[in-house]
């Protein structure tokens, strides 16, 4: 692993002309693969039915990795000619990687994680995804409608995940500046299958998953499907931490094989959870005294990375529920209609402790000997908060020709209501100091804990209204143009209730705007099965994003700031081959940024001042190599900067924080014919720079890692086949994610393993 680290990484002359070969490849490679494209081939109208229908016969082909399309009714064209970086992973590829949660499955997406630990004491619980160096934790869909609160994902429901990495506005109204997460969830469908999966593996690991598809009626279209997960585990990385759930999601659908279909889906997820704050950083490579006087201590070695310093008594209780009826009907083959109508609700409850270092917090060794340290448990943090979302979205496809010309438009309307309320709680006790080589976990609190509300909350109630037009026009066989525009009309009102001195004080204000967000690409297909493109969008967002607008005249939450705005271009090329079993992709990309609104550290006001920048290059391979040899893989090489503003890093360079400058993900997997599957996968990750917030103590970065995975499946008989998964073979220690001031980390699963049992009838 020593060797590993230690290899140099490809300079940027390298990365751009292994980028410009990609790009240019559908050119020349494989033309004998793909016949040239037709008129009948790239026409909407009636008499492409026969051409439409190759294509179809074609995908029931398709390999296990391999998508032909994203789920969206915006995206309408296959993914080799849609103009964008588009990402699609399918639940045969994280369920031979034994993934359970979102975050898992998205590292096979190169660039994307949970890198951000959180700030001031508080732990980032749920899905906290970083994107091409922005966070993307707020644009998390679940079928096409944005989901709400602070959960962790389970995949346990999910057919696939689409990441749409860059433009995010015109697709989805006001959100993150780099892309979006759409989750694809299970439906009822015409097949019965009876599907169990039970998994025992490192960290006290015990989980059971069901899928129940039955054929009510054939006839009228008329099916039910039930999935349901049950899983009580510790952690493989962390002592005490637990991850405790469970959850049901029936769906039944009507009148499925006809013009018409309904499906009614519903979800609830239980969680009970201890969760985790953080490890202390001391002895990690870069590391400084937070006490000039005692300068041994930047000596002193690291803390066993699976030390728990909060309390047994801590806890994340999660509930969700999530109701939804979409109706799908064809007018004719030209034009189809779809509605979504969706009700969420999200509550968190939990009691979080946590610490930060500081000479005061670090109490005096004996004899200067470090292990007999203590660290002050500082930070009892408790959270009560709600979230609910009502929406309804309305989707028109339809296709038709104006002379040569062929297009596929698609128009729709979303009204949306979000509401979320933040109780503040009293009443969370104190631990006494914990041994910083030796923490117990089970020390009684020195003040009773008695958690309740105090009368005091934030609540934020966003309304919005939004039309969004996309026009796909072919010209003749080559050309494909797209162009899209949304209008976000939203408005918020928000309250705030004190508690001072014991008396109750309200505030409401309220806060409006409209958000318009375009996109607009051209793609040319050399061959039916290539395309090089190039596309520019726009995305916005507003101060705070959805409900953490603040009345405060001093934070950046503040309304009178403009929205942040982004713009994305792009210019790739996809390409695929061995008889569309296998696409490659390559992408250039750049993403301003502005209007950020920063801080002056001498006068502690806040400007809208700031401007960033990511721009960097993504290629990626999917699908069959060979018979029986499955791949996905990709990489992604990104420089950042802050164009105008501070440079926010602690290193002092200029450089966007929690943004790896390379990333490399790959799975493959091999089936034999005497029912064995040999699998594996490497991912990379770059070092990580943290925020600067005038912290003392703390590594400035985190140290890039490789880490290595593999799998061996065995087929026992046509009902029964068994998984092993052993995950970081070469247990690489290494930094998962760090908090803004970077006193805490979260460590990496060390080695483990885990079994699987899948029976089906």
């Amino acid at each position: 692993m020593k060797a590993i680290k230690s290899r140099k990484h490809p300079t940027r002359s390298q990365v751009a002309g292994t980028a410009l070969a990609a790009v240019l490849l559908p050119f020349g490679a494989h033309a004998a693969d793909d016949a040239p494209a037709t008129a009948a081939a790239t026409t909407n109208t009636a008499a492409t039915v026969a051409p439409q229908s190759t294509v179809e016969i074609v995908g029931k082909y398709e390999n296990a990795f391999r998508a032909e399309n994203a789920s969206s009714p915006k995206y309408t064209e296959r993914l080799v000619d849609t103009a964008q970086t588009v990402q699609v992973i399918k639940k045969e590829l994280f369920e031979q990687q034994g993934a359970l949660t979102l975050t898992e499955a998205l590292r096979n997406t190169p660039g994307v994680g949970a890198f951000f630990l959180g700030e001031n004491g508080n732990t980032t619980t749920g899905d906290a995804i970083f994107m091409r160096g922005f966070d993307t934790s707020n644009s998390i869909y679940v079928d096409g409608v944005r989901d709400v609160g602070t959960i962790s994902r389970d995949v346990f429901n999910l057919e696939q995940i689409d990441v749409l990495k860059g433009p995010a506005g015109t697709d989805n109204g006001r959100s993150a500046p780099t892309g979006s997460v759409n989750l694809v969830t299970k439906k009822a469908n015409l097949t019965d299958l009876v599907t169990t999966a039970i998994t025992g593996g490192s960290g006290d690991q015990k989980r059971i998953t069901a899928d129940v598809n039955h054929v009510l009626d054939e006839q009228r279209g008329i099916a039910m499907r039930l999935n349901v997960l049950a899983q009580d585990s510790g952690s493989a990385a962390r002592d005490v931490v637990e991850n405790k759930r469970w959850a049901v999601a029936p769906s039944i659908g009507f009148g499925l094989n006809g013009a018409t279909r309904v499906h009614l889906d519903y979800l609830h997820v239980d969680q009970d959870n201890i969760p985790d704050g953080g490890v202390f950083v001391i002895g990690l490579p870069g590391y400084t005294s937070p006490d000039r006087t005692r300068p041994w201590v930047a000596d002193a070695p690291k803390v066993d990375p699976k030390n728990f310093y909060g309390s047994v008594n801590d806890y994340d209780d999660v509930k969700a529920d999530m109701a939804t009826v979409r109706i799908e009907h064809d007018f004719s083959p030209t034009m189809k209609l779809q509605n979504t109508s969706r009700y969420g609700k999200t509550s968190q409850d939990y009691l979080l402790t946590a610490f930060l270092t500081s000479a005061a917090n670090l109490a005096t060794p004996v004899q200067g000997d470090p292990r007999t340290w203590t660290l002050a448990r500082s930070i009892r943090t408790g959270k009560d908060q709600e979230n609910k979302i009502l929406t309804n979205v309305t989707t028109l496809t339809s296709q038709f020709n104006t002379g040569a010309v062929s297009h596929t438009l698609v128009t729709g309307l979303e009204i949306t209501s979000e509401r979320q309320t933040t109780w503040n709680v009293t009443g969370l006790g104190t631990l006494p100091p914990a041994n910083i080589y030796n923490p117990n976990p089970n020390d009684a609190p020195t003040t009773p804990v008695n958690v309740r509300r105090t009368g005091a909350y934030n609540e934020g109630e966003v309304d919005t209204q939004s039309v969004y037009l996309f026009d796909t026009v072919k010209l003749g066989e080559r050309w494909i143009f797209n162009g899209g525009v949304r209008v976000d009309h939203f408005r918020g009102d928000y309250s705030v209730v004190a508690l001072t001195n014991n008396v109750l004080t309200s505030t409401r204000f309220k806060v409006g705007d409209n958000l318009v967000n375009g996109k607009l690409s051209a793609l040319y297909k050399p061959t039916a099965n290539s395309s090089v493109y190039a596309m520019v969008a726009s995305s916005k967002q507003p101060p705070g994003g959805n409900f953490t607008v603040s009345g405060s005249a001093n934070s950046a939450q503040n309304p009178i700031y403009e929205p942040q705005k982004t713009t994305t271009t792009e210019v790739g090329g996809k390409l695929d081959l061995l008889k569309a079993k296998l696409s490659l992709s390559a992408a250039l990309f750049r993403t301003d940024v502005e209007n950020e609104v920063e801080q002056d550290p001498a006068d502690q006001q806040w400007y809208q001042t700031g401007e960033k920048r990511v721009q960097g290059v993504e290629l990626g391979a999917t699908g069959e190599l060979a018979p029986h040899w499955l791949l996905s893989a990709g990489y992604t090489y990104m420089d950042t900067s802050v164009e105008r503003g501070r440079n926010i890093t602690a290193a002092g360079e200029n450089s966007l924080t929690y943004t790896p400058k390379q990333s490399f993900t790959a799975w493959t997997s091999y089936d034999l014919p005497w029912g064995l599957r040999i699998g594996g996968g490497a991912r990379f990750s770059d070092k990580l720079a943290r925020g600067t917030d005038g912290a003392i103590g703390t590594p400035a970065y985190t140290e890039s890692y490789w880490v290595f995975d593999a799998m061996v499946g065995y087929k026992v008989n046509k009902n029964v086949d068994l998984r092993l998964n052993v995950y970081n073979i070469g247990d690489e220690k290494y930094v998962a994610a760090i908090n803004k001031s970077g006193y805490r980390y979260t460590p990496g699963t060390p080695r483990s393993a885990s079994l699987t049992a899948n029976i089906r009838f």
